[in-house]
């Protein structure tokens, strides 16, 4: 049996998404639907947590949204408050004890917490914690914090979170839910998006939604308001929205890589349309990186919008050459009978009479191992392509993320220890061009130096403590080797 993940691991994956819901009688209805649209940020589990305005109640599960939230599961999740969460572990494993969201029951009562992010300095803590005598019930670094809040002696419950949060590093877009009020929380640097909306109640009412990205509020009909801003605890409640700054002000440090591939492009992140970012990621690569071809073709989903962009800045017609197919399961039989690149070919398959005897430029989003690239140079050259030239809508991934990004160790980037020219030969291209990250910036619009962009530069905004290195990393390692070797 050979699970789906298995085809994807190429790829760079964000850690969660989360919703929240504050003022409608469907909260946990309404909750389900915003994950359902960010379901593109994590498939390994998903939980939602409602308040009946007197006690808490959770539901988790290992899986995907739809097969967790069953109609007889919402019904017993009643209340007019509620948070979910949707997860990609990057910090812990992969197990059902790790799901979120985290709720505890102690002396502040009954708290719920979604973390969107990764804290860099967790394993310090939790080793601080331990040795006082918390017992963690988890291995994520998220029920660190809800043991700093549980330890505070602060006299309310907003002193004691921001309490809890100035003690910890890194990147945390957090919602959490008590009995009466929901809390949406933005790190200092505000690495990862959180976002504000306003909906009204089948009574005429205010009611409001918080969510990892502005998409999640267009299926409920839900108006996006502004952002959470870095550093910002807002407090909602039945006394409305009340906005408290528990930091002081840290340099800015939005993750870029969201407007480059994580985000969905209908969303708007970081104040800014994410299809208008990668369009224009798009046309500043044609002008880096000019070609002369018959034709543009994406890699799917992800490199469309950027493959639009070159298209229109370098006037080579567009065209979806690569097919993906949408309806793979969750897991699969793959026949015993070697077929070549049988996990690509399961997941993009190339239109032949429009790919054979021209000059294609493939357009994706970013090069991780490798691997999955060169694997797709050789199947659009084997549907009879005259050229293949590979064009890369960031520059060079050369260091991890630690930040709430699912990243491989640096040995295992291959543009960390090879040059573009020696990538393109392995990839077998006849040419690779990355997008500078001056044209990075540039397409972002980041003028001021607000964004992260640490995974191509090695430099990073926060000291870096306690990291933990991911245990099948030698594994990975191998397999690329082998893929070099072959």
């Amino acid at each position: 049996m050979t699970t789906k993940r298995a085809y994807e691991d190429d790829r760079f994956h964000d850690e969660c998404g989360v919703f929240g819901v504050f003022g409608h009688p469907e909260a946990a209805n309404l909750t389900y639907l915003g994950l359902y649209a960010l379901q593109h940020r994590g498939q390994e589990s998903a939980g939602i947590v409602a308040s009946t305005g007197n006690d808490l109640n959770l539901h988790r599960a290992m899986g995907e949204v739809e097969e967790i939230f069953q109609p007889g599961v919402l019904s017993k999740l009643k209340g007019s408050s509620s948070i979910g969460h949707t997860r990609y572990s990057t910090a812990g494993d992969k197990a059902l004890l790790n799901a979120q969201p985290i709720m505890i029951d102690c002396n502040k009562g009954k708290v719920a917490v979604a973390h969107n992010g990764n804290l860099t300095n967790a394993g310090e803590w939790r080793r601080k914690l331990e040795h006082r005598g918390s017992i963690f019930q988890t291995n994520s670094d998220t029920e660190v914090i809800v043991h700093l809040i549980a330890r505070s002696q602060a006299r309310n419950f907003p002193a004691a979170l921001g309490d809890a949060l100035n003690q910890l590093e890194g990147a945390y877009s957090l919602l959490v839910l008590t009995a009466e009020e929901l809390y949406a929380v933005r790190d200092p640097r505000g690495f990862r998006p959180l976002a504000l909306g306003k909906l009204t109640a089948p009574d005429g009412s205010e009611a409001w939604a918080v969510a990892s990205e502005t998409c999640a509020f267009d299926l409920m009909n839900a108006q996006y308001v502004r952002e959470v801003e870095p550093g910002e605890m807002l407090r909602i409640s039945k006394a409305g929205l009340e906005p408290i700054h528990f930091s002081p002000p840290k340099p800015h440090q939005f993750c870029i890589f969201e407007h480059v591939y994580f985000s969905r492009p209908d969303s708007t992140v970081f104040g800014r349309s994410v299809n208008e970012s990668r369009e224009r990621l798009g046309r500043l690569l044609a002008r880096e990186h000019p070609a002369e071809a018959d034709m543009i073709v994406p890699i799917p989903d992800s490199g469309v919008p950027a493959a639009i962009g070159f298209s229109l800045e370098s006037g080579i017609p567009f065209r979806m050459g690569l097919i993906r197919n949408h309806y793979i399961g969750r897991t699969f039989i793959e026949p015993s009978q070697a077929i070549r690149n049988f996990g690509v070919k399961l997941k993009l398959n190339p239109v032949r009479n429009l790919i054979a005897g021209k000059r294609v430029v493939l357009v994706d989003d970013s090069i991780v191992r490798g691997t999955t690239s060169r694997k797709l140079v050789r199947m659009v050259r084997e549907a009879g392509a005259k050229e293949v030239h590979m064009r890369i809508s960031c520059p060079p991934t050369i260091s991890p993320c630690y930040y709430g990004v699912d990243t491989p160790t640096r040995e295992e980037l291959i543009a960390s220890s090879n040059t573009p020219e020696e990538i393109c030969k392995y990839l077998g291209a006849d040419s690779l061009g990355y997008l500078s990250l001056r044209g990075l910036r540039q397409a972002v619009n980041d003028t001021a130096g607000d964004f992260c962009t640490s995974c191509y530069t090695g430099v990073y905004p926060t000291d870096l403590v306690q990291l933990e290195v991911r245990e099948d990393a030698a594994k990975i390692k191998e397999v690329v080797t082998v893929e070099r070797e072959s």
